[in-house]
């Protein structure tokens, strides 16, 4: 069985000290966790500072970055290796999400190198894929969605893909309000778990968790985490509300 896993993105929202705050008010509210693997993904200011109230607390919730480069060190002005995130004791990686793939050019070939340097440090990746609008509408986004799977997985060995976690996240859903039906999310996730199953095999297909990401919240969770290919969530903004966050784990 493969356990839920609810991420939540931050983007580039709260500073440090409303991160803390924030890490407080969840753990003091959090009564129980649904049976789910959490997650939170804050902005590389915050990792230092929550990754030491989470161990300080004993808070049972992992701890992710929103990127990463995938050298693990040199002349790459701004960028984070995943040598500083594994030294840093962080757990995932949020890797090709649309909006660094949207904004700051990045490429399923991009995106590979990333894949394989986080499994090479010890983190785990979520890995994202999705389409926009008018793949969408021209009937091709199963196809499209598919390839991008191929090109970001491609070289990358059975036993680290048991690792990764594969986030779809459709474009056109992705901070607008729009949801992906849950059967179109499902229809989706499916597609994506044959795929791999082609790949490498069925046993290998079944042990990937493929979560849904796109305006995800407490409202449509439970019937998303319904479906039977849909293992978790990657939510943004209704991640950094404390009530809306706890109330999509406890779907």
């Amino acid at each position: 069985m493969r356990k839920p896993f609810i991420a939540g993105n931050w983007k580039m929202n709260m500073t440090h000290m409303e991160a803390a705050i924030f890490m407080q008010d969840f753990h003091y509210d959090m009564k129980n966790k649904n049976g789910c693997e959490i997650c939170i993904c804050p902005p590389f200011t915050a990792l230092r500072g929550i990754k030491n109230i989470i161990d300080s607390d004993k808070i049972d919730v992992a701890i992710g970055a929103q990127n990463m480069h995938w050298e693990k060190s040199g002349a790459f002005t701004g960028e984070i290796s995943p040598e500083m995130l594994e030294a840093l004791k962080v757990d995932y990686v949020i890797i090709g999400h649309s909006e660094r793939r949207q904004y700051f050019a990045e490429t399923n070939e991009t995106v590979n190198k990333k894949v394989r340097a986080a499994f090479a440090h010890n983190l785990k990746p979520v890995m994202c894929i999705g389409e926009d609008i008018d793949i969408r509408q021209s009937g091709k986004a199963e196809e499209f969605v598919l390839s991008q799977l191929a090109a970001c997985l491609d070289g990358l060995e059975e036993k680290s893909v048991t690792g990764l976690t594969v986030a779809y996240e459709p474009i056109w859903a992705i901070g607008t309000g729009k949801t992906a039906t849950s059967k179109d999310a499902e229809d989706m996730c499916a597609a994506i778990r044959k795929k791999i199953s082609s790949i490498y095999g069925p046993d290998i297909a079944e042990a990937v968790r493929i979560q849904y990401g796109g305006s995800v919240k407490p409202s449509n969770i439970t019937e998303l985490m319904n479906m039977p290919d849909i293992d978790g969530a990657l939510v943004g903004g209704a991640s950094i509300k404390v009530d809306d966050f706890l109330a999509i784990i406890n779907y």
